[in-house]
């Protein structure tokens, strides 16, 4: 049967207009329509976000290669991810009054100022992160066959893994928020992000063996470190200094 759409009103057959890609099928607007879009077109929570998760605890490196090879319908677009994922964080952070700043001592630093601009800006700052992890990334594995986009995808999707780690721990964040243990939290969750990244890049290199992955992995993290401390000194430099 032919159906003609009403964004376009191009003719056409099937389930989608082959113009404009708008659905033949176009329900009323009502409270069912708005339950409808805010399950599946903002949080996807039936295929999309909790379907991304799973498969970033579960296949990690298998998925994100998958997913760069063509395999997307199911997934939640990574930057998307992030960002919703990021700013819930940030929102929870600033809520609770978080401070992973406590014990930083330096004269020249208004830290509380630090750590208010830091929970504000979450978001950006974890999305800004993403292209030093993939200079790093993509220094050492550019052999690969991937560029650099897709290394930055990839590395979008591992900061979507750890965002994801530290939302589930935010009770203990919340409960040694203040305390003398905030620092031993800090070190843990660090220590469980490089887990994380060694196990996807693992699965994910799966060309290469598992021993050359791993410290070519461990390789392009000290070029991240690299990076990432020349940045922060910078920035922490013209910080202190407004």
């Amino acid at each position: 049967m032919e159906i003609m759409c009403k964004n376009c009103h191009q003719v056409f057959r099937g389930h989608y207009c082959n113009n404009c890609g708008q659905s033949a099928e176009t329900h009323k607007i009502n409270a069912h329509f708005l339950w409808h879009d805010i399950q599946h077109g903002l949080l996807h929570f039936d295929k999309g976000v909790l379907y991304s998760l799973k498969q970033l605890f579960t296949r990690p490196g298998h998925s994100i290669r998958e997913f760069i090879e063509g395999k997307r319908v199911r997934h939640f677009k990574p930057l998307s991810l992030v960002v919703v994922l990021a700013t819930l964080y940030g929102l929870l952070y600033h809520y609770f009054h978080i401070n992973t700043f406590d014990g930083a001592k330096n004269s020249d630093i208004d830290f509380e100022h630090l750590n208010e601009w830091f929970a504000t800006h979450f978001s950006w700052v974890t999305v800004g992160s993403i292209p030093i992890y993939t200079i790093g990334t993509y220094l050492v594995f550019k052999n690969q066959g991937y560029n650099f986009v897709e290394f930055f995808v990839l590395n979008t999707f591992k900061a979507a893994q750890r965002i994801s780690v530290q939302l589930l721990t935010m009770p203990i964040l919340i409960f040694l928020n203040h305390t003398s243990y905030i620092q031993q939290y800090n070190n843990t969750m660090y220590i469980i992000g490089i887990i994380l990244i060694f196990w996807t890049n693992i699965q994910f290199f799966n060309k290469i063996s598992k021993i050359k992955a791993f410290f070519l992995t461990l390789l392009s993290h000290l070029i991240f470190l690299i990076c990432f401390f020349l940045i922060a000194a910078i920035a922490l430099l013209l910080f202190g200094k407004l």
